[in-house]
C-alpha cells in the first residue's frame, strides 16, 4: 500500500523516479517527473497508455514550462487567452520546444499544459520546482477517481506514494483547448 505524503516528502519521491496520486480540481491524478523517462514509462504501463497519446504537464505557475514551450508560434492574442485562464482548470496544447521530450508529446508537435488553482498541486509543484506529469489516476478506459478511495487497490498499491489532500469541486477533468486556434478539444 502506497503511503500518504506531504508534498515535501512527495517532491523528494518525485526526485528519486517515483510515481505518485496526487488530488486536483476533479479527479485524483497521477504524477511524476517529465524529464525522467523510467518513471513516465512505468506511470503510462501502471495506467495502460499509449505513450503516442501524450501526457498533460501541470504547474504551479507560468514561468515552470520556461524552456519548454514556443509562445513565439502563438499570436499575441492567443498567448494572452492562455494567461488569462490560469491558473484554473484549463489545458492547453501549446507549440513544444525540443526540450520537451517524446514520451510527453507523444505523436504530436504540442504538449498540453496546467497551471492549477488546486492548493495541494500548487504546493506539490511548488516544492518539486517543476512541472509534473498529469493524468487521471485510473487504468485506461474505467472512470477516474473523485476520491482517494475509488482509486483502483491494484493501482494505489503500485504506487510509491500519495499526496494527503481532497479534489476539487468540479465534476469534470480539465477543458484542454487548441492555443493556436481557441478550438476546444475535449469539453
Amino acid at each position: 500500500m502506497s503511503t500518504e505524503l506531504t508534498p515535501l516528502a512527495a517532491a523528494a519521491l518525485l526526485r528519486r523516479g517515483g510515481v505518485l496520486a496526487y488530488p486536483t480540481e476533479a479527479v485524483w491524478g497521477l504524477g511524476c517527473d517529465p524529464f525522467d523517462e523510467a518513471a513516465v514509462r512505468r506511470l503510462l504501463a501502471l495506467k495502460q497508455r499509449a505513450v503516442d497519446k501524450g501526457l498533460i504537464l501541470i504547474a504551479a505557475a507560468a514561468g515552470q514550462f520556461d524552456g519548454l514551450l514556443d509562445w513565439d508560434a502563438l499570436p499575441p492574442e492567443r498567448r494572452a487567452a492562455v494567461h488569462a485562464s490560469w491558473p484554473g482548470p484549463h489545458t492547453w496544447i501549446v507549440p513544444a520546444t525540443a526540450r520537451v521530450p517524446r514520451w510527453i508529446t507523444g505523436a504530436h508537435a504540442g504538449v498540453a499544459v496546467r497551471v492549477s488553482a488546486h492548493p495541494d498541486v500548487v504546493a506539490l509543484c511548488t516544492a518539486f520546482g517543476a512541472p509534473l506529469v498529469s493524468t487521471s489516476a485510473n487504468p485506461a478506459g474505467a472512470p477516474p477517481p473523485r476520491r482517494l478511495a475509488e482509486l483502483d487497490p491494484a493501482l494505489r498499491a503500485a504506487l510509491d506514494g500519495v499526496v494527503a489532500g481532497e479534489t476539487g469541486e468540479r465534476t469534470r477533468p480539465s477543458t484542454i483547448r487548441d492555443a493556436r486556434s481557441g478550438a476546444t478539444l475535449r469539453g
